[in-house]
């Protein structure tokens, strides 16, 4: 017998698990936040409501000849949801970020799609599980590290840009991605050097300007984000 309560029940529970993990990545300022989270489990666990019971709504009868597969409509939204998580990823330099608002979206996906076919226990406990990863495990990454795009222009070649990258990393910062542009031909020899920098709390942008252009050869440092 169909019960549309127990449709309605699925799919607010999927978009009130998938709104749970939303609320984490508002709480740490992350684009893809508590709305998104929130409509993507609902519409998983919408989509998986329609893809288990359809069927009831097309009034067959037991003469009907039709095979149905009530999988495809899920499987599709897996495959689907790859669009939307995809955007999320932004690359710049070489960073890439997103990549666990992505995750996390494809595991809303998992919690409504899971809520959508009546298992509240299971989609409750990876929703928990969810949370534990994104909130305990992130003390064990590296997130208080701030990541900085620094261009020096050097007034000569030669040893200046070691001893560029060699003060960086007696600071206690790590030093990756180095562009190196030497302009030939120019009256004054000028040496474009940018790269990623990698600092810790206890390092601020002006101690690390301070110490580029203590180099001796450094005519200009710009510091921005990565």
């Amino acid at each position: 017998m169909v019960n549309h309560v127990e449709f309605l029940v699925r799919i607010a529970a999927g978009a009130a698990l998938g709104g749970v993990i939303g609320f984490e990545r508002d709480r740490h300022g992350r684009q893809v936040g508590l709305r998104t989270h929130l409509i993507v489990a609902m519409a998983a666990a919408t989509f998986m409501v329609i893809s288990a019971k359809f069927v009831y709504f097309q009034h067959y009868t037991k003469d009907d000849l039709v095979a149905v597969d009530s999988s495809r409509i899920a499987a599709s939204v897996v495959a689907g949801i790859g669009f939307l998580a995809g955007g999320s990823i932004l690359r710049s330099g070489a960073t890439i970020q997103g990549l666990t608002t992505a995750a996390g979206l494809w595991l809303v996906t998992a919690i409504g799609m899971c809520a959508g076919a009546g298992m509240f226990v299971e989609s409750a406990v990876v929703t928990g599980l969810g949370i534990v990863a994104l909130t305990v495990f992130r003390r064990f990454e590296d997130k208080n590290l701030v990541r900085r795009r620094v261009s020096v222009a050097l007034g000569e070649a030669g040893a200046s840009l070691d001893e560029v990258i060699a003060s960086v990393e007696r600071l206690g910062a790590r030093v990756w991605s180095v562009e190196y542009e030497h302009q030939l031909g120019a009256q004054d020899e000028r040496v474009e050097v940018t790269f990623d920098v990698q600092i810790g709390e206890g390092i601020t942008v002006r101690s690390l300007a301070s110490t580029i252009e203590a180099v001796r050869a450094v005519r200009r440092v710009r510091i921005q984000a990565s």
